[in-house]
């Protein structure tokens, strides 16, 4: 009986450890069905487009007013789309200058240096030859030789006139004397080129340092010339250029040329003021295109000046093409995470007997940007008055992540 009753208890402690051991295991099953069941109604429940949407934020008046946060109704506002375009600072041909010396000579003085701001007529250097001084001799003795022509010619017309004399030496004269003049016109031409005083040459008193002078107003881009060396007629001796008149010269590709028209506002970035911007207004757009890369020269009137503009200089511009009057907002209003834009309402809410501001996000489709606004559309139209957030809304978008990293620990 003994071995029966002990058969009977062993049987017994086995079928119940099976029991606790089966019990356990179904336990274990089911916590890990519940904690499978937990992450995915956690994922469901805090989705990042479902849980910022669903997020409602509550502060103080006073933190409102800490953070400088402004409201208001959706305003609509008339919003400029644009063409991108590169290019450079240029100015006008008639705004560049080369000198160059009419007749061969050495350079006996430069009196500028690159950069210098210089005045139409103003000496930039002198030059000096025996072949200019000739020149002057020359133009004097013809002078004075016209002169006598002159008085031949005219006795002779009145002789030929009363018949005294023969129309042979009347002819004679008048080739002589209209021959000497076109001479001393040709010469007092070169000389006054070369911003010499005829009445001084002619008074006897030459010049033996001609001087070259800017034929505009603008500052010294190159100089080119060596004292002591020979130019011969044509070298290039200064470059000048007038920056008072400077425009942008951008290049717009072929399939927005549609969009342009002369009298378009253009917005332009330069590098040695990135933080300004240009504005200027087309006025005119070229008619052929460039080669490589197919595009045209769009050429437009600087209307502000910033630091220092210098031919050459890269660009960037927004060429504004047309205007539509949309809902937007001031940009920092929008708010992008994991690339979905939002914007926030605002509600005052009494809450225990103290007011306070509710703010809840809502998912918007964002469109053109222009002058630090961008326009905005909603799935669905807010609440007649709702008041939306303006400004800084990053702030709210950080707390509601502070809050959200919170509930997960």
């Amino acid at each position: 009986m003994n071995f029966i009753h002990k058969s009977i208890l062993v049987k017994s402690v086995l079928i119940g450890l099976i029991v606790i051991g089966m019990s356990a295991c179904n336990q274990s099953k089911n916590a890990k069905q519940e904690q499978a069941h937990e992450k995915e109604t956690h994922h469901d429940d805090h989705g990042e487009s479902k849980s910022l949407e669903e997020t409602v934020l509550h502060w103080s008046t006073q933190k409102v007013e800490a953070l400088g946060l402004k409201f208001g109704e959706l305003p609509t506002r008339a919003l400029s789309g644009y063409v991108q375009a590169n290019g450079w600072l240029e100015v006008d041909p008639s705004d560049k200058a080369t000198v160059t010396p009419l007749v061969g000579a050495n350079v006996t003085a430069i009196k500028v240096i690159e950069g210098d701001k210089v005045k139409a007529g103003q000496v930039l250097g002198y030059l000096s030859h025996p072949d200019l001084i000739k020149l002057q001799t020359d133009y004097a003795k013809a002078y004075y030789e016209l002169s006598y022509l002159e008085k031949e010619y005219q006795r002779q017309k009145t002789l030929f006139e009363g018949e005294v004399a023969s129309g042979r030496e009347f002819q004679q004269a008048k080739a002589d004397y209209f021959s000497a003049k076109g001479l001393v016109e040709g010469l007092e031409a070169q000389l006054q080129m070369m911003g010499l005083s005829l009445s001084r040459i002619r008074s006897g008193e030459i010049y033996t340092q001609v001087p070259i002078v800017s034929p505009i107003d603008g500052y010294i881009e190159g100089v080119y010339a060596r004292i002591g060396e020979y130019v011969s007629p044509g070298k290039r001796l200064f470059d000048i250029v007038d920056t008072d008149h400077i425009h942008a010269d951008l290049m717009v590709f072929e399939k927005d040329v549609r969009k342009l028209e002369k009298g378009q506002k253009v917005l332009i970035n330069v590098e040695t003021a990135p933080d300004k911007l240009l504005e200027a207004t087309i006025y005119t757009i070229s008619k052929t295109f460039e080669k490589k890369p197919k595009a045209v020269h769009v050429h437009a009137d600087i209307t502000n000046s910033v630091g220092t503009l210098l031919p050459g200089m890269y660009i960037t511009g927004k060429i504004l093409t047309s205007k539509t009057t949309v809902p937007a907002l001031p940009e920092e209003a929008v708010i992008t995470e994991e690339g979905k834009s939002y914007i926030f309402t605002a509600e005052k809410i009494t809450e225990n007997g103290v007011q306070k501001w509710a703010f809840h996000p809502h998912r918007v489709i964002t469109g053109q940007k222009s002058d630090g606004w961008i326009a905005i559309k909603l799935p669905e139209p807010l609440p007649e008055k709702q008041k939306v957030v303006w400004n800084n809304g990053y702030y709210l978008i950080a707390d509601i992540k502070k809050s959200e990293t919170g509930h997960h620990h």
